[in-house]
């Protein structure tokens, strides 16, 4: 069975050259099997030989490491899916009903080492993505990524649509945070050396302002100044025997949502090219691709559109209404994230955003990312969201995840992230899958975006489950 995500692997081997060309081969296709003991194991014999580069070898770890990943990621047997659905959802499923789900692919699987393995979250997700689930249950709908039509509403307090106005800003909201990430006890040998890159708010964001440090755990700290597209303050500290490793970091700053009006675009809209469109419009590898999969479906949905208004309206409305929540695979794990998007029918936060930008960029419609966290009160969260220009009014901020939210009585979050984005932002990063600063020596732990942090050693890259973090939040 070929798995989508599993291309990602591939595509790193064949990068590799190994020593024959069988070998290689044979990796690849006990990968594409499950058989993920005997790769790591073939894995293992190539890096033993004294033939094999530095440069190879780390190419071969991240390879192998890749497969842990994704076994972290499908931890479950169906016993664990029936027992949460009981507890969750008041029945038990039937051979069948499981059956119709995975094909549906709306229960997660994969077959590793012979086993039929589900996704950690397959099961709540379920309840997300199947409408025949739901009408099954007898509990509720598991909690998505969206704040409260409560949270939301605010943001249109100040937003007269009737006035005419173009633009307005919305009132700011000043906020404290103390950002902790925390390295598991004996992770790391005593008195080695961990290094860790934490999230800090950027400078270059219009609605970003007044960010001030306040404080870091390390005295020696280096602040990467939104010299990469993931701004960061990085921190070293010694490993100490039987004691968790902790690095945090405390500053304040000053988010201030906007809205444009959606309704003047075309009207405004010039001739003037005032930013680079060649790179905001092109593919960019392996997230943002013109597969015939990804321009079939966008030539589809904007059919019957001719202005930069009716294509970004369409293809919103069509994300919005067809790719419902759910909780993600590890991004690092997955070969095309918008291709899987389509594919299996759902999205988080920022696959979601990658899918949307990649439609619009084929349409010709400059569009970048952005992401941190979302931070409204009781809501604080990782959260994905893109901006696409206009000639004449420029960025215009777009949140296609929290436009899936609402009821059929508050009309606020479907028509205002369009083309606004409320106060309650943590703007970290400008673009994805870039370098840090100081650079990394091992290969990611999330290769595309950045918000929990970076954590690595001398000898590795250390992955999400050695490591924890908290974001605690004060409002002013």
């Amino acid at each position: 069975m070929k798995i989508a995500a599993f291309l990602w692997f591939v595509f790193l081997l064949f990068g590799c050259s190994v020593s024959t060309q069988t070998e290689m081969n044979q990796i690849k296709s006990e990968i594409e099997s499950g058989n993920f003991s005997y790769a790591s194991h073939l894995i293992d014999s190539l890096i033993a030989l004294e033939a094999t580069s530095d440069v190879k070898k780390q190419d071969l770890l991240f390879t192998k490491d890749s497969l842990r990943r994704v076994s972290l990621d499908f931890n479950r047997d169906i016993s664990d899916v029936i027992l949460w659905i009981k507890e969750n959802h008041d029945f038990e499923p039937t051979s069948d009903q499981i059956e119709r789900w995975e094909k549906e692919k709306a229960l997660e699987y994969r077959i590793i080492d012979g086993e039929k393995k589900y996704f950690r979250n397959a099961a709540p997700n379920l309840f997300r993505v199947s409408e025949n689930a739901r009408s099954l249950s007898k509990g509720g709908k598991p909690k998505s990524d969206t704040p409260k039509d409560s949270l939301l509403t605010e943001a249109l307090e100040e937003v007269d649509v009737a006035s005419g106005e173009l633009r307005y800003e919305l009132p700011p909201k000043t906020m404290k945070v103390l950002y902790t990430l925390s390295v598991k006890p004996d992770v790391a040998r005593n008195g080695e050396i961990i290094r860790a890159w934490l999230p800090y708010p950027r400078k270059d964001i219009s609605r970003q302002t007044n960010v001030k440090f306040i404080s870091a755990s390390q005295t020696n700290y280096i602040l990467s100044n939104d010299t990469t597209s993931h701004t960061s303050i990085y921190m070293e500290k010694e490993a100490e025997a039987g004691k968790p490793t902790i690095f945090s970091v405390e500053y304040e700053f000053t988010s201030q949502g906007e809205w444009i009006n959606f309704s003047q675009i075309d009207s405004i809209e010039s001739n003037n090219k005032s930013i680079d469109y060649t790179e905001y419009t092109a593919e960019r590898k392996p997230h943002i691709q013109f597969t015939d999969a990804l321009k079939n479906l966008t030539d589809r949905v904007t059919e019957n559109a001719f202005t930069t208004n009716e294509t970004v309206s369409a293809i919103y409305r069509h994300i919005v209404e067809n790719y419902p929540w759910a909780s993600a695979l590890e991004y690092s794990t997955i070969n095309n994230i918008p291709e899987y998007t389509i594919e299996n029918k759902k999205g988080d936060c920022g696959q979601v955003a990658l899918l949307l930008i990649t439609m619009l960029r084929y349409k010709g419609i400059p569009a970048r990312w952005q992401s941190g966290w979302m931070m409204h009160p009781g809501e604080v969260n990782l959260h994905d969201w893109a901006e696409y220009y206009v000639k004449g009014i420029g960025w215009i901020p777009i949140d296609v995840s929290f436009g899936r939210g609402g009821n059929s009585d508050n009309p606020v979050p479907k028509y205002f992230f369009i083309s606004g984005i409320d106060s309650y932002r943590l703007y970290v990063n400008n673009n994805f899958s870039d370098e840090f600063y100081p650079k990394k020596k091992y290969p990611r732990s999330e290769t595309v975006d950045f918000q929990r942090g970076e954590v690595e050693t001398k000898a590795e890259n250390l992955y999400f489950d050695k490591w924890s973090y908290r974001m605690e939040v004060e409002y002013k």
